[in-house]
C-alpha cells in the first residue's frame, strides 16, 4: 500500500532546478503544495548543467526572472542551512567588435530599466585585472560584478529543503501516466518507479492525486507531457557540450595571490569559460548541435550523456587558446553532451496551458538553473493572486500557435542554439523554417524587394528594399544604429503620408463571436461601449487586476454578430482567453455564444494616404463610385461590405498610420487577385508598399498605443492614456481593480533629439536629472517632425506635455519633451478627410 498523499492544491511535476523553485515559492505562499520526480531530484539537465548565472538578457521580463534569482540564491544557505556553492565571481562578456560593444549598449538600456549593476570596461581595463587573458584584438567588455556560478545540484537540495520547511511535500520515484480534468480538479494518475539493474521501471504500486492545480516543469520530457495532456509544447532538447581542462600551472599560479576569474564570455567566438580546480571549463555554442527526443526521452536515458563530439566544436576551442594563451598545452580532463531544452526564440514557456484549465507550464528552460528562482517567484504570483507583478506574457506558452510542428521547433531550436553567442540586433529575423505561412501575395512581394519578417509564423514584410537584393540581403542590411533599411523605410513612410502606400496585414487575428450570448457577453467582457451595426470601435479586455489583457477592433456586423482584430503576433493567446472567458459567461447563466478564429479565412491589406480614396474610387463596383467611399455613405469608425473588381470585400474605414485609409478584408484566397487589381491602377496615385518598420514609426507619430509594447498586463487602459475608450457608465470585467490602481505611471510621447546615426528601439530609460523617471517601450523615426520618437511610461507628473526629460542611447543622455497626445495631426482633419 502506497503512503503517497492523494489531495494537494499544487502538485508540481519535475524535480529539476525549476521545479523545485516553484515548489519553494507556492508553499511560501501557503498552498498546499507537492512534487513529483520520476527519479532522483537533478536526475535531468540540473545535473550536468554548468550553474552559470547570467544577468545578461534583452527580455524586460527574463531579465528580471534573472535578477530574483541571483539575489534569492544569495540567501538560501541562511534559509535552509544548505550552501548552494553560489561564486559570485562575475560574469565579463567580452567584445571583439564595435558592433559588439553597441548590442552591450543596448542591453545597458534594458538592465537599468530593470534594475541590474553593470560596468563597461575598455581592453587595458580588462589585461591590468586578469592578465591571463589577451586583449588586444578586443573593443571592451560588459562587466557584471554580482553574478557568476552556482553549484546546480546544491542549489536544487537547497531550494527543495526550503519548500520542505515551508510545508511543501516532495515525493521521489513517482511518474505520471495521465491527466484527468474532472470540472474543477485534476485526476493525476501515477505510478511507483523503481531501480532495476541501473534502469528505471515501473512497478504495480499506482495511485491517483487530487489536484486543483498542476505545474509541469518536465525538462527534457515536455513532448511526453505534450502527449499526456493532448497539447503541443515546442520545448525539445539540443545537445550541448562543455569541456574541463587538466590544471593550467599559470592559472594555478595566479590564484596563490589572486581571487577568480570571472565567468569569461567571449561573444564573438560563441563561448563561455570559468575556473574550475584549477583549470578551465569551456562551454561552446557551435554551429550544428542536433536535437534530440523529438518525441519523447527513452525509458533507457536517466543521468546520460551522449558521446562529445569534439570536431564539430574545434573552431570555438582554437578560439578558447587564442583568448586565454595559458591554455594551449593543457590537457583535457573530463567532457559532457548532454540534452538541454530549448524553444524556438529561446524564451521558456511559463504560464497557463492552451485550452486548459488550473495547467501551468514551466518548460524550455535552456538557462534553467538562472531562471529556475525567478520562474518560481513570478509563476507563484500568477497562480496564487492571478497576475504577476511583471507582465509575463512574453513568455506566456500560447505564444505558439497550433500551427507548430515538432519538425518545425526541432530545426528553431538547433536554430536558437546557435543563435546563443551571435549579435542579437532588435531588427533580427532568423532564418530557419521560412518561409511557412504566406499570404497569397507573397511572391508579388518578394519581386518588389520586400525583406520580410516572421510574425507567429506568418511571413510579413519589415520594409521593401532592392528589387534585385541578393537572398541574404536583410542579414547584412541590419545594425543596432541607422542600417542599410532605414532610408527605405523613410520613403515608405513618406508615401504614406504625401501619396499612397498598402500594407499586408493578413497576419491580424480574427475571431467571429456571434449568437443570443455574444453581445452581453462582449459589453462585460471589454471596457468600451460596443459599436451600432455598421459601425466600428476600439476597445480593451482586461484581466481581473484591471490590467490590459488584449485589444481588439470591434466590428459589428449585425445585432448579434461582431467581428474581433486583434494582434497578429497573439492569435493562440487571444484565443484561449476569448473561448474561456465565454465558456464561464456560459456557466454562469449567459446565452449561447458560438466563436471561430477565422485569421486564415480572411487575408487584409490596409490602405492609406491622401490618395487612397482615389485610387479606390477606380477598382470599387457600385451604382454610385464617386460617392461610395465618402464620408456620407462610408464614415470614418465604420464598415462597409463593398466590392472591388471581382473581389467582395470587408472595407473597414480606420487606419494605424493616421491617415486616411482602409482595412480591406478579403477572402484570403483572392488576395493574389486583389493584389493585381490595386496595383493596376496604383502606380498613378503614387502607390507604394509599405512594411511593418514604417508603419511603426508612423503610428508612434499619432501615439497610437502597440499591443505588447505600451499595452499589457502591468498597466492599466487609464495608465495607458486610453480614459476615451474606456466607459466607466458600465460594469465590465476588471473594473474595479483598475480603479482601485489608480494612475501609478502615465504612457507619454516623446519626441528626442538624438545621434545622428541611430533611433531608440523601446528599451531605453528615460531621465530626468539624472534620475531614471521611466522607461521607453516604443521607439523610431518620425518622419513629420525629422527627429526620434519614442512612446513609454513615465511619473505621473512628468505626464504633462512640454515637460523636458532625456533618454539614454549609446550610454549617453540625449534631450527629449513630452509631447501632446497624437503630435501629428492632432485633430485627425487627415484621417477625417472627405472627397
Amino acid at each position: 500500500m502506497t503512503t503517497l498523499k492523494t489531495e494537494v492544491r499544487a502538485l508540481v511535476v519535475g524535480g529539476g532546478a525549476v521545479g523545485t523553485a516553484i515548489a519553494y515559492h507556492l508553499a511560501k505562499a501557503g498552498w498546499d503544495t507537492m512534487l513529483l520526480e520520476r527519479d532522483e531530484l537533478t536526475s535531468g539537465s540540473t545535473w550536468h548543467a554548468a550553474g552559470l548565472l547570467p544577468l545578461f538578457n534583452m527580455s524586460y521580463a527574463t531579465t528580471h526572472i534573472h535578477k530574483y534569482s541571483v539575489e534569492f540564491y544569495k540567501g538560501l544557505k541562511d534559509e535552509t542551512g544548505l550552501d548552494p556553492g553560489f561564486f559570485v565571481v562575475g560574469n565579463l562578456r567580452m567584445a571583439q567588435t564595435q558592433e559588439r560593444m553597441d548590442e552591450y549598449m543596448l542591453y545597458s538600456a534594458t538592465a537599468e530599466t530593470a534594475g541590474v549593476y553593470h560596468e563597461f570596461l575598455t581592453p587595458k581595463e580588462i589585461k591590468e585585472r586578469w592578465p591571463l587573458v589577451r586583449t588586444e584584438d578586443l573593443k571592451g567588455a560588459l562587466f557584471h560584478p554580482q553574478d557568476g556560478y552556482i553549484n546546480p545540484a546544491d542549489v536544487t537540495q537547497a531550494m527543495a529543503k526550503g519548500a520542505r520547511q515551508l510545508g511543501a511535500t516532495i515525493e521521489r520515484k513517482w511518474q505520471v501516466d495521465g491527466y484527468a480534468w474532472r470540472g474543477d480538479h485534476w485526476e493525476v494518475t501515477v505510478t511507483r518507479m523503481e531501480d532495476r539493474g541501473g534502469n528505471l521501471v515501473p512497478t504495480g504500486d499506482r495511485a491517483t492525486i487530487r489536484a486543483e492545480h498542476v505545474v509541469t516543469a518536465t525538462g527534457n520530457h515536455a513532448q511526453r507531457t505534450a502527449r499526456l495532456l493532448g497539447i503541443r509544447i515546442p520545448a525539445i532538447p539540443v545537445e550541448h557540450q562543455y569541456v574541463v581542462t587538466e590544471p593550467d600551472p599559470a592559472l594555478v599560479e595566479w590564484r596563490k595571490t589572486n581571487p577568480q576569474h570571472p565567468v569569461l564570455r567571449d561573444a564573438d567566438a560563441k563561448w563561455y569559460v570559468r575556473e574550475e580546480r584549477g583549470g578551465w571549463i569551456l562551454g561552446p555554442y557551435e554551429e550544428g548541435a542536433p536535437a534530440r527526443f523529438q518525441y519523447g526521452v527513452p525509458d533507457s536515458f536517466r543521468a546520460d550523456l551522449f558521446p562529445l563530439d569534439l570536431d564539430r566544436i574545434e573552431k570555438e576551442y582554437m578560439s578558447f587558446i587564442h583568448r586565454i594563451p595559458s591554455s594551449e598545452h593543457v590537457g583535457l580532463k573530463d567532457d559532457f553532451n548532454g540534452p538541454i531544452c530549448y524553444t524556438p526564440d529561446g524564451n521558456p514557456l511559463v504560464g497557463p496551458a492552451p485550452g486548459l484549465r488550473n495547467m501551468w507550464l514551466a518548460e524550455g528552460f535552456s538557462f534553467g538553473i538562472t531562471a529556475a528562482g525567478g520562474t518560481g517567484y513570478y509563476l507563484a504570483q500568477m497562480m496564487t493572486e492571478g497576475e504577476a507583478e511583471i507582465d509575463m506574457a512574453s513568455l506566456d506558452p500560447k505564444r505558439f500557435g497550433g500551427w507548430m510542428t515538432t519538425e518545425y521547433a526541432s530545426r528553431k531550436n538547433e536554430e536558437c542554439y546557435a543563435h546563443v553567442f551571435i549579435l542579437h540586433h532588435p531588427d533580427e529575423e532568423r532564418e530557419a523554417c521560412r518561409p511557412l505561412r504566406t499570404a497569397p501575395a507573397y511572391d508579388r512581394q518578394k519581386a518588389m524587394g520586400a525583406q520580410f519578417g516572421q510574425v507567429n509564423g506568418w511571413e510579413r514584410p519589415n520594409y521593401y528594399g532592392p528589387k534585385d537584393a541578393p537572398a541574404d540581403y536583410d542579414h547584412f542590411a541590419r545594425s543596432f544604429r541607422r542600417a542599410a533599411w532605414w532610408p527605405y523605410a523613410v520613403e515608405e513612410a513618406r508615401a504614406i503620408r504625401n501619396t499612397v502606400g498598402i500594407i499586408d496585414a493578413s497576419a491580424f487575428t480574427k475571431h467571429l463571436v456571434s449568437g443570443p450570448g455574444a453581445t452581453a457577453f462582449l459589453d462585460h467582457f471589454t471596457c468600451n461601449r460596443l459599436p451600432n451595426v455598421g459601425r466600428i470601435n476600439l476597445t480593451y479586455a482586461l484581466t481581473d487586476h484591471g490590467t490590459t489583457r488584449t485589444e481588439y477592433t470591434i466590428v459589428r456586423l449585425k445585432e448579434n454578430e461582431y467581428y474581433l482584430i486583434s494582434a497578429g503576433a497573439w492569435t493562440a493567446y487571444d484565443s484561449d482567453f476569448l473561448l474561456k472567458s465565454a465558456e464561464d459567461w456560459m456557466a454562469q447563466g449567459g446565452g449561447h455564444i458560438d466563436i471561430h478564429d477565422v485569421t486564415t479565412q480572411w487575408g487584409v491589406y490596409a490602405m492609406a494616404g491622401p490618395n487612397c480614396r482615389a485610387l479606390l474610387k477606380e477598382i470599387v463596383r457600385d451604382a454610385d463610385p464617386d460617392t461610395v467611399l465618402s464620408n456620407k455613405r462610408f464614415p470614418w469608425l465604420s464598415y462597409r461590405d463593398i466590392e472591388l473588381g471581382m473581389c467582395p470585400v470587408r472595407a473597414v474605414r480606420v487606419a494605424y498610420t493616421g491617415e486616411l485609409g482602409w482595412e480591406l478584408h478579403h477572402p484570403i484566397e483572392m488576395g493574389r487577385y486583389l493584389w493585381d487589381l490595386i496595383w493596376s491602377v496604383g502606380e498613378k496615385h503614387g502607390l507604394k508598399p509599405v512594411g511593418a518598420r514604417a508603419q511603426n514609426w508612423l503610428r508612434q507619430e499619432k501615439s497610437y498605443r502597440a499591443f505588447g509594447n505600451e499595452l499589457g498586463r502591468d498597466a492599466t487602459p487609464l495608465e495607458g492614456g486610453l480614459d476615451r475608450f474606456v466607459d466607466l457608465s458600465k460594469d465590465f470585467r476588471g473594473k474595479a481593480k483598475m480603479l482601485e490602481t489608480g494612475i501609478r505611471f502615465r504612457c507619454v510621447t516623446l519626441l528626442i533629439d538624438g545621434p545622428a546615426d541611430a533611433d531608440p528601439w523601446g528599451r531605453e530609460g528615460i531621465f530626468l536629472n539624472g534620475e531614471r523617471v521611466g522607461r521607453l517601450t516604443s521607439g523610431g523615426y518620425s518622419v513629420a517632425f525629422g527627429k526620434q520618437i519614442g512612446m513609454g511610461y513615465v511619473r505621473p507628473d512628468l505626464a504633462t506635455p512640454g515637460t523636458r526629460l532625456q533618454v539614454r542611447m549609446f550610454r549617453e543622455l540625449w534631450n527629449a519633451e513630452v509631447t501632446p497626445d497624437s503630435p501629428y495631426d492632432p485633430e485627425n482633419a487627415r484621417i477625417r478627410a472627405d472627397g
